[in-house]
């Protein structure tokens, strides 16, 4: 069976072109899955798994405490497997197709007010190249509603400042275009100047945004700085990779911006996954209204 996952695998980083990231995630997943029925049920081949063994293992996830959330990306992870099995004609039969997804309950993201985004935005001291990297990805996350993975992989060719926008890879490497502000685009600027072409060093990289190896910065990289910085901007609320990307779309329909052309921005290939955000400003207005109203 682990040589089955491998060709799975395989086919999604070859024909399918999926993010890093959805990849470890599906190998993750089926990993467990395919220890779970060697150890606990002794199937040893795809042609023995049936739609109760399935079961048997969401049953074991619930168990072991593991969320709706959670539980769900495994049926999607076993779904989509037992699928190419059948379509490639490694299996008889697709044992999941019967398996029902549990309902997930959808959290309002975290976001941040006006406020604490410029305090945010105001915290890293252009004293240094780093100060003005970090200063330029923040500027450019909030700017544009990109996510963390999508920062990093900025090339210098990607950002087009005379132009005022920015071209970037999202999921699936599906190429968009997204527009920069003037703010964002002095930020990089500055960077360009007084800070890349320091931290590159001798490095010959056509990253944008680089540690102090001269290398481009990874996710974890980025996200330890987050956390420091916003320990140091003062700011109480959990943080996520993503909290930037959250507030970007809150404030953008706080402001009357249209929903389609969020979607697009934010790259979102249904627009249900946009309409989150509205649910986020209706509860902020709400919280508004019961602070400030007399009668409230």
């Amino acid at each position: 069976m682990n040589d089955q996952i491998q060709d799975f695998i395989h086919y999604l980083v070859v024909e399918r072109g999926l993010s890093n990231n959805t990849i470890v995630s599906y190998e993750r997943d089926l990993k467990a899955y395919s220890t779970f029925l060697k150890v606990q049920l002794s199937i040893q081949t795809v042609n023995e798994i049936g739609r109760v063994h399935i079961l048997q293992f969401l049953k074991y996830l619930k168990e072991t405490g593991k969320s709706s959330k959670t539980i769900a990306r495994h049926i999607a992870s076993i779904r989509s497997f037992h699928q190419f099995l059948l379509r490639e004609k490694r299996a008889n039969e697709d044992p999941s197709v019967h398996i029902e997804t549990p309902q997930v309950e959808r959290k309002l993201p975290n976001v941040l007010s006006l406020a604490e985004v410029e305090k945010l935005l105001e915290t890293p001291k252009l004293t240094s190249p780093i100060g003005y990297r970090d200063k330029a990805m923040l500027e450019l996350l909030y700017a544009t509603g990109i996510r963390v993975s999508e920062l990093i992989q900025l090339n210098v060719s990607d950002v087009h400042l005379m132009m005022g926008f920015i071209r970037c890879y999202g999921k699936g490497r599906k190429e968009r275009i997204v527009p920069i502000g003037r703010t964002a685009t002095n930020a990089i600027e500055q960077y360009l100047k007084k800070g890349r072409s320091k931290l590159a060093k001798q490095h010959k990289t056509e990253a944008l945004f680089l540690n102090h190896h001269g290398k481009r910065i990874s996710r974890q990289g980025f996200w330890k700085n987050l956390k420091k910085i916003a320990k140091e901007a003062g700011i109480q609320k959990e943080l996520t990779p993503h909290t930037l990307r959250h507030s970007f779309a809150t404030h953008l329909l706080e402001n009357g911006a249209d929903l389609r052309a969020v979607q697009e921005m934010l790259g979102h290939a249904d627009i249900s996954t946009t309409q989150i955000y509205t649910h986020v400003t209706k509860t902020r207005l709400k919280d508004v209204y019961k602070q400030f109203h007399p009668r409230a």
